[in-house]
Formats: structure tokens, C-alpha cells, sequence
């Protein structure tokens, strides 16, 4: 029956399966607070929802709430980090702004935040295959006059960067966000070697395999934050951001896992598979 509603009574529907299953509770209130509805809307959503699930809630008249039951089977799967993020800053009108900030439930302190309009400019020229020309502060050059082709923009942990084609170096490579000065889309032609097919580093997918480092005493507790099985846990990740991923979690790359120090606590298990893997230099202990 779910797959036969339309886009927005799903929505409302699934709102009152997380408020039921993360608060306990949803009152006509929050729906007419969150989508802004008639009295009467909430009501037949409310109602609606109880026939979809009537073992999920039950209605106490004498404050008008649902109550979540001990019976409760979520109707919607409820992604992970969709849900801690909505926890943590709200639910917001959909768009762009957070309704309220909850006391409860906190995420990481972010310190790099792009500018909308770098974005912007980004995404324009990434969606219609265009080349920008930019001003760009990087660390070892300082100000430079670029020609880039970009055709990714990506969170690599700590902040944004996008994968660009760079005319200057004749190369793909990464570029922060937050170093851009000025960008201006190009109406030129961007040759076959400057296109996303072209980026071998980005279309290789590497498979890594982490272990708990052989130094820890329990690593059964390590075992279990990544949810490893037999020992391990395995994911693939493009090779162009292999090494980000590695550095962000502290993974010793080592081939003898000789890094010491209590924020190694992840061990790169096919090291040897890796080797001469370019983005990998960055990444704890790795020696190519």
C-alpha cells in the first residue's frame, strides 16, 4: 500500500515513524509544525498511519499524543546517518536551513565550510562538462591562474576538494574548495583526455580490507565499532581517494603494522595487493 502513495504522504508518513521510533511520541502538532498542513491532514495521516501499522502506536486522549508501543515495527528503514544528522541538527524545511539544533544528540565540529557561490560555480560547470578558469591559493605555488576541468566534487573527511583535470600540469588532480578566489565557466571544448572517462585513478575501485591493529590488547572492541566479520571488515573506495580514507581513520599502511600509538587502531590487512597505489602515499606507514 506504501508504494502506492504519492511523494508527500510518504514523507508525512515516514516522519511519523521516526518520531515514534526515536522520541516515543508525535502529537497532530508536530506534523502541522513540520509540514505546515491543516488539523484535518494530520489527522488522516495519523489515521492512515494506524491502519499501515496498528500495533506502532497508541492514541492517550488525555494529552493527544501517539504513543510508541512495545509492539513498534518501523514501517521505513531509517538510514544511519540520515538519522543521527536529523537528530543532531533538525529537520529543516527541506531546502537549506535547520529548524532548531537538538541538546541532545551532537555531531563533529566542522571547521571548513566551502562558499555556496565556489559551489555553485562547480556543480554549474561539473553538470554541463565545462572547463573554469580560477584563481586558486594552494600551499606550495601560492596564488595561481588555473584552467581545471572538474567532474567531482567530494567530502574526503575534513573537507571538500573536487577532482579536476589541471591544464597546467597535464594532469587529474585534487583541488580544496575553500582555496578557490574566482571562478569563471568557459564555453570552450573539453578535449577526451580532460573528461571524467580519461581519470583512471577515479573509475579504478579498490576493495580495502582493515583488521584491528595486532598491537591492541582487545581487539575484540575494535571489531565490533566496524561491525568486522571474521576478523575484519572490507569495502571498496575509487583509488583516487583511497589514501583520504585511510588517513582519516588512522589506518597503519605499514607492512610490518609497526606504527605505535594509541589512534592506530585500525591495520591495513592487503598492504601488498596496494602497492605503487598513487593516492596511498598520503596514508599512515605506507611505504608504495
Amino acid at each position: 500500500m506504501l508504494s502506492e502513495l504519492n511523494h508527500s504522504q510518504r514523507e508525512r508518513l515516514a516522519f511519523i515513524d521516526f518520531c515514534l521510533e526515536y522520541f516515543g511520541q508525535i502529537a497532530r502538532a508536530d506534523l502541522i509544525n513540520r509540514f505546515q498542513t491543516g488539523l484535518a491532514s494530520c489527522s488522516r495521516d495519523l489515521s492512515l498511519y494506524r491502519e499501515l501499522a496498528p500495533k506502532n502506536a497508541i492514541l492517550i486522549h488525555k494529552t493527544k499524543h501517539y504513543i510508541r508501543t512495545e509492539h513498534f515495527k518501523p514501517l521505513f528503514e531509517h538510514n544511519s546517518e540520515s538519522v543521527l544528522s536529523s537528530l543532531a541538527r533538525g529537520f529543516g524545511d527541506g531546502i537549506s536551513s535547520c529548524s532548531e539544533q537538538s541538546d541532545r544528540c551532537f555531531d563533529a565540529v566542522r571547521l571548513v565550510y566551502p562558499e555556496p557561490k565556489i559551489v555553485s560555480s562547480i556543480m554549474r560547470a561539473i553538470h554541463a562538462g565545462k572547463s573554469i578558469s580560477c584563481q586558486y591559493e594552494s600551499i606550495s605555488s601560492g596564488l595561481t591562474e588555473r584552467i581545471l576541468v572538474p567532474h567531482a566534487i567530494t567530502n574526503n573527511g575534513h573537507r571538500w576538494h573536487i577532482r579536476a583535470f589541471d591544464r597546467t600540469s597535464n594532469s587529474f588532480r585534487d583541488f580544496v574548495c575553500t582555496r578557490f578566489v574566482k571562478i569563471v565557466i568557459h564555453e570552450s571544448k573539453v578535449a577526451s583526455k580532460e573528461a571524467k572517462e580519461s581519470d583512471l585513478e577515479w573509475k579504478n575501485i579498490l576493495q580495502l580490507s582493515l583488521i584491528a591493529h595486532p598491537n591492541l590488547k582487545h581487539k575484540r572492541a575494535i571489531e565490533m565499532d566496524y561491525a568486522m566479520k571474521n576478523g575484519q571488515v572490507k569495502f571498496e573506495v575509487r583509488e583516487a581517494l583511497a589514501g583520504y580514507v585511510l588517513r582519516q581513520w588512522n589506518v597503519d599502511c605499514s607492512r610490518d603494522y609497526s606504527l605505535n600509538g594509541n589512534e592506530y587502531q585500525l591495520a591495513l590487512a592487503n598492504v601488498q595487493e596496494l602497492s605503487g597505489v598513487n593516492s596511498l602515499k598520503i596514508a599512515p606507514g605506507y611505504e608504495g
